[in-house]
């Protein structure tokens, strides 16, 4: 054998061992979330898995206590090893397989929590001027959050991107600010590390947040399952691309024109076209943000949820949130195997101020229905903010006061401290002598007036069904006495009614906001006709957004060419079919 034939064979040999090490090194991994910084919840044991070669052990080891597991014939493990005691003293954390290890260092034991929703929750610590002291002093080792980014996915995943970090200074700024506070409250109460996985997307209604499975055990949200699953089927990648590439041309001519125009007389820039997402990977579709950014962490260890969300099922129409809410809730507890604590921000005010009584806003309703969820759904809790907000601002500054109202919550109802835990919220009613007392929980020491003058936002009505407002005031402890002298006869009562219920100041002795809510169930029948109408409505929209790319389709053809005239029909068609399904008035 020559010398660069036996050359080329030690080479052959070389990068053949090479990638079986390669390989070897790659087989055992975790989840990105089990990672250096972490925190593992105290006084359980914590769940934790990966991937390992097919059928071999898997040892966990952390502060002297061990775990084994053989991982299956997929290579997949899980396993769940003792944390002991809360310590703020870093510890590792090792994972063993064969010749392989991985040592997660810096892991403390404490509370760990999930946070969760809409863009109030998103909202972070830097976007508030009024916090840069708060920055400048956020030297809190014990804290520790992992932020997941916004991904879309079409089945459900098991690993997301991200890494644990330190509050600090340097990293605060981009935490969300309401779980920001929650976690600084606990920690100074109860004196242990506290980590919190943040999961959430802006703008996004809470059917994307949970699994298309539960969606399809309600008749509501089961239409807009089937909805997505019909248009998914039918939608074509490349004809959405060729559609795309079309609208980019055009768009790229109109900058080009737009950019050579006097600066001052251009107006508003024409906007660039997003690319073509298909409907089972586009973010706010039913199940959607369930698959890619909840079930990754299904099953880590945690004490319980925070939720910011709402604002995007505050409309006419929509699955009541008390059906909602709880199938979310219900549906995370169960792949958890773990009936941990829930607790969630009431939507704050928001809008103009309604000055008049019998207000229709569903924004009102939609906090309502917030407060029944206490009432069916164990181990839940409600910080109600309809005093933070801005008529012209759906995300408050102050995110202080709800996530402090939030921790409030858990420390009474999971670490066993004392006192109010929330505002005053209704239990019940009576009818009296022509007024109606109305007797409330939570009132602490007594019920109380914020400010000035006589209570305001009660609103009372008759069987008429037409509302007043209302003289209001607080009898004993815990009850109010409403009534009009416009309504003899009284047999429902509101408070706070509205978007936003400017001068409400019924507090408990704690200073806290007493909730919107109603005595009555006037108008607010959900049925078998409003599920045909969610239905309908989805299915319009679906043809609409198909409708407008004909249009734009059209615009781009010669009128005489045999494609236009395709594309002329198909619109024609479908404009029938929208027509068609316009709601009947």
């Amino acid at each position: 054998m020559n010398l660069n034939a036996s050359f080329i064979r030690l080479m052959a040999i070389a990068i053949l061992f090479t990638t079986s090490a390669t390989a070897m090194a790659e087989s055992l991994s975790l989840p990105h979330f089990f990672s250096d910084h972490m925190v593992v919840q105290r006084e359980a044991p914590a769940a934790i898995w990966g991937k390992a070669a097919a059928n071999t052990e898997v040892k966990v080891s952390f502060k002297g206590n061990t775990a084994s597991i053989e991982s299956d014939a997929d290579g997949n493990w899980r396993t769940a090893v003792v944390t002991g005691l809360a310590d703020a003293q870093g510890a590792d954390l090792t994972v063993v397989s064969g010749d392989e290890t991985i040592t997660i260092e810096d892991v403390l034991v404490g509370e760990v929590w999930l946070a969760s929703g809409q863009s109030n929750m998103v909202f972070s610590v830097g976007r508030v001027e009024a916090y840069a002291e708060e920055i400048a002093a956020a030297d809190f080792p014990q804290i520790r959050f992992f932020l997941a980014p916004m991904v879309t996915a079409v089945e459900p995943q098991d690993d997301i991107e991200g890494e644990w970090s330190l509050c600090s200074p340097e990293t605060v700024s981009d935490y969300s600010a309401v779980a920001y506070f929650f976690a600084k409250k606990l920690n100074a109460e109860l004196g242990v590390p506290i980590g919190v996985i943040k999961s959430a997307w802006g703008g996004k209604p809470i059917e994307t947040f949970t699994s298309r499975e539960a969606l399809k055990t309600v008749p509501g949200t089961k239409a807009m399952v089937d909805v997505l699953m019909e248009t998914d089927a039918a939608y074509d990648s490349e004809q959405a691309q060729n559609f795309y590439e079309k609208r980019l041309s055009d768009w790229e001519v109109k900058i080009a024109d737009f950019k050579k125009m006097d600066p001052e007389k251009r107006g508003r820039a024409p906007k660039k076209p997003a690319q073509p997402k298909r409907p089972l990977d586009s973010e706010g579709k039913p199940g959607v943000l369930f698959d890619s950014m909840i079930n990754p962490f299904v099953g880590y260890t945690l004490r319980g949820a925070i939720w910011y969300q709402g604002e995007a099922n505050a409309k006419a129409g929509a699955v009541p949130y008390d059906v909602t809410l709880p199938l979310m809730i219900n549906d995370w507890r169960a792949r958890w195997d773990d009936n941990f604590s829930f607790y969630f921000v009431q939507l704050a005010n928001f809008k103009e101020v309604a000055t008049e009584p019998g207000n229709s806003d569903p924004w009102p309703l939609l906090q309502d229905r917030m407060r029944l969820v206490l009432g069916t759904t164990p181990k839940t809790g409600m910080a109600t903010i309809n005093d933070v907000g801005a008529a012209t601002d759906i995300h408050p500054k102050n995110k202080h006061d709800p996530g402090e109202r939030l921790a409030r919550w858990a420390l009474v109802k999971d670490y066993g401290k004392s006192g109010p835990y929330s505002g005053p919220l209704y239990r019940a009613y009576k009818e009296r002598d022509g007024t109606i007392k109305v007797m409330f929980d939570q009132a602490g020491t007594g019920l109380e007036i914020r400010g000035k003058g006589p209570l305001k936002r009660f609103e009372i009505a008759g069987e008429d069904k037409v509302w007043h407002w209302a003289a209001a005031k607080i009898e004993g402890a815990d009850s109010v006495i409403v009534s009009s002298k416009n309504v003899p006869d009284p047999v429902a009562v509101r408070y706070a009614w509205a978007a936003n219920p400017e001068g409400a100041n019924l507090v408990n002795s704690e200073d806290l906001p007493t909730s919107v809510f109603r005595t009555d169930d006037w108008d607010d029948v959900f049925d078998q006709e409003d599920i045909e109408a969610i239905a309908a409505a989805e299915a319009r929209k679906v043809l609409q957004a198909r409708i407008k790319e004909l249009v734009a389709e059209k615009q781009q053809l010669e009128r005489t060419s045999d494609e236009f005239k395709k594309v002329a029909a198909e619109h024609a068609k479908l404009m029938e079919e929208w027509r068609a399904m316009a709601p009947k008035r």
